[in-house]
């Protein structure tokens, strides 16, 4: 089929692709700890379903240590033509209070163009991506094509990365295509060139053999509590930059982040400065950043009037693309040893890692990607950092270093994923499904 042949095809698949993502997100596919099993496996049956309706022969559920099963088909490539590999995940986020949402979370709601549900873009989206693709190719797909679509990323407690490191011969592909990031900006065509890295850790405080009280005690008794924001403190210097050393940096030269556009995807209070130093741009995707996720603490509302004897954060740090994950963990750890005042206790656990990912774009396939997108958007691509984390892309890269690896898909500020609100824009979604089938049907020549 011609590329004109291709673009009437995707267009005319629309309605179908929108009933099956709005399916989709009518399934709470939650895989944390404490969620209904059901809706996820429910889900990942579904995804199989679709996959197998979109012609993808052999689709089957595989086993994941710790972690619901993942779907994979394969289609054997022709002799001499390339094999790609479509990778995205089926699992959300919680969606939290029903209330903070306009319409309910799990029903799929269309408002000016954006269908509106937890899961629509992330990544959901990129679900729909592939399976859009293969119905417009149909059977004349000219490559060969490998789908796997796990469903615990978002908590990435299941052992994904060690399947994908223990089965590079089910899984070799000489392209391998993630669709769980997004554009720059809506409408703006963009290949994601770099992710940051990741490391949790959680660090506890103790003072006190028990809570006694603020009035007889306090002064000269040491508050868990304040001993922990006193050195959590220390994480920043006063303009906002990372103070901790040893956690690296790295020379950022993709598209620029415009401030005024920050704020308000961030949706940055009025009066509220930014902090850090740089472009928003290299403070996104060239450095590190560290953040509070998590304190225990007492709520204030009922709060007895008693020092603090134990205290809790846990830290989420991002990384400089290159930085190897546990090296940072060190580094962080005894950074909060050294600040740690009136020798109270403290213990740091370390939590997850993953690793950055900086991408090769000198290769066939990173161009014919550039193409596609540019050709299903009508205006030039944007190489873009991305400042999330994908642990998986270099599990990826481990088990198959010969292949190229395309980051792309629907998400782009707006969509506000992992919040409340969660949308993804039905143009957004219908331009992403032409450029994967114009990509892959392209794919043929670049080997």
């Amino acid at each position: 089929m011609t590329d004109d042949d291709l673009r009437a095809k995707t267009a005319s698949l629309m309605p179908q692709l929108r009933a099956e993502l709005e399916k989709l997100v009518r399934l709470p596919s939650v895989a944390f700890e404490g969620f209904p099993e059901g809706p996820v496996e429910q889900a990942g049956a579904a995804v199989a379903e679709l996959m197998t309706a979109a012609g993808l022969p052999g689709v089957r559920m595989v086993d994941i240590a710790r972690a619901p099963q993942a779907v994979f088909g394969a289609r054997p490539a022709p002799p001499g033509a390339p094999t790609v590999l479509l990778y995205a995940h089926y699992d959300v986020q919680p969606a939290g209070e029903d209330s903070a949402w306009a319409s309910p979370p799990f029903e799929p709601t269309e408002r000016d163009g954006r269908l509106y549900g937890r899961g629509a873009a992330d990544d959901k989206s990129g679900v729909i991506m592939h399976a859009g693709a293969l119905l417009a190719l149909g059977p004349d797909c000219p490559v060969g094509v490998k789908v796997l679509i796990e469903g615990q990323e978002e908590n990435g407690a299941g052992g994904i990365e060690e399947f994908v490191k223990a089965n590079a011969e089910l899984l070799s592909a000489d392209v391998i295509v993630i669709s769980d990031v997004g554009n720059y900006s809506l409408g703006v065509p963009t290949l994601t060139t770099s992710l940051r890295g990741m490391a949790a850790v959680d660090v506890e405080v103790e003072t006190l053999e028990g809570a006694v009280h603020s009035g007889m005690f306090g002064g000269p008794g040491p508050d868990a509590l304040v001993a922990l924001t006193r050195m959590i403190a220390t994480l920043h210097d006063d303009a906002g930059n990372v103070a901790v050393e040893g956690l690296k940096t790295i020379a950022y030269d993709g598209a620029e982040y415009d401030e005024a556009a920050y704020r308000k995807d961030a949706g940055v209070l009025p009066g509220v400065d930014l902090i850090g130093s740089g472009s928003i741009a290299s403070r996104l995707y060239g450095k590190p950043s560290i953040n509070v996720i998590g304190i225990d603490a007492p709520v204030v509302d009922g709060a007895a009037n008693a020092l603090i004897p134990k205290a809790r954060a846990r830290l989420s740090v991002r990384l400089a693309p290159g930085q190897d994950p546990e090296e940072a963990q060190g580094v962080v750890t005894r950074h909060l040893e050294a600040v740690a005042p009136w020798h109270v206790k403290v213990k740091v656990t370390p939590g997850g890692v993953g690793e950055g990912f900086l991408a090769t774009t000198d290769g066939p396939a990173y161009a014919a990607a550039g193409t596609a997108l540019a050709a299903a958007y009508g205006k030039d691509v944007v190489h873009y950092g991305e400042g999330g984390s994908i642990p998986l892309v270099a599990a990826f890269l481990e088990a198959q270093p010969k292949a190229e690896m395309i980051l792309w898909g629907a998400e782009e500020p707006r969509c506000k994923i992992h919040a409340p609100d969660e949308s993804v824009d039905l143009g957004e979604l219908q331009r992403c499904v032409l450029a994967e089938t114009l990509f892959i049907a392209g794919l043929a020549e670049t080997k």
